[in-house]
């Protein structure tokens, strides 16, 4: 499961807001501290609000929670303290890795994008990718499903004409590098980086 997680005591309050799914008709229901969010259709918890977090845990973060294994522990037993009967099993992977260009495409529908094939190590994803100097054979950063980009956007499948995209491959200024060039293009990487392994971001 795709687990976000953020606080900001002094923008939002003393509440950790976690994020498990976006849908369009919610409700919510209260127990305690704590608050879920559910879709109106099926019931399922797309998110999570457990306030007065501070009382039990330091989050010192001022946005995006990165979770740990004792967090989702403690959101779990927060949880079954007040009366809710389900768990979340959050996927702690890194979200931000070395990806490697194995095959590149025109996307048969649109002029400006290409539909690319990217080994990430332990899978490969196809990616819609429109910057002009994509192309087979380059390592580069991936956002997979779940990322939290600098802008706030949340990485999710989508269709791009036609063609699946199970991720975005970044731009030095979509990851909020400094002096990153302002002309339009995907960071390409050196080839000593590790197809898979984790890519240092620093938002």
């Amino acid at each position: 499961m795709i687990v976000n997680a953020f606080y900001n005591e002094k923008g939002v309050g003393d509440t950790l807001l976690v994020h498990l799914n976006d849908v369009e008709k919610t409700d919510f229901e209260s127990k305690g501290n704590v608050t879920r969010i559910f879709d109106v259709e099926t019931g399922e918890t797309v998110a999570i609000n457990i306030f007065e977090v501070s009382k039990k845990r330091t989050f010192d973060a001022n946005g995006k929670v990165a979770l740990t294994l004792e967090d989702v522990a403690f959101i779990n037993k927060e949880l079954a303290d007040n009366g809710f009967d389900f768990v979340i099993e959050a996927d702690l992977s890194p979200k931000f890795v070395v990806g490697y260009v194995a095959s590149k495409e025109k996307h048969p529908n649109a002029d400006k994008l290409n539909v690319c094939q990217v080994d990430l190590g332990d899978k490969t994803v196809q990616i819609v990718c429109g910057a002009p100097n994509v192309d087979a054979g380059q390592k580069v950063v991936v956002a997979k499903i779940g990322a939290v980009m600098p802008s706030g956007l949340i990485i999710k499948p989508s269709n791009l004409r036609g063609e699946d995209s199970f991720g975005m491959i970044c731009a030095a200024r979509e990851l909020a590098i400094p002096n990153a060039p302002e002309e339009k293009g995907i960071m390409v990487l050196d080839a000593d980086y590790e197809i898979g392994a984790a890519f240092p971001v620093s938002f």
